[in-house]
């Protein structure tokens, strides 16, 4: 088999834990942030891990993460 190739895009946003789980940042916190409460925007930025149904997709983009 041929080597797989990293997608950049994906590999700038994800990372894998030590335990596989891929990690990932929220959106919607780069502007119009007044609006926006303090406890979301603290919420917004913590790092979650990616859904159940979108891991086989973002672990095919980052094959050697």
């Amino acid at each position: 088999m041929p080597k797989l190739k990293t997608h950049k895009g994906a590999a700038k946003r994800f990372k894998k834990t030590a335990t596989g789980k891929i990690k990932r940042h929220k959106a919607n916190l780069r502007h119009i942030l007044t609006s926006k409460a303090k406890k979301r925007k603290k919420r917004l930025g913590a790092s979650t891990l990616v859904s159940d149904g979108d891991y086989k997709k973002a672990a095919r983009m980052i094959p050697y993460a």
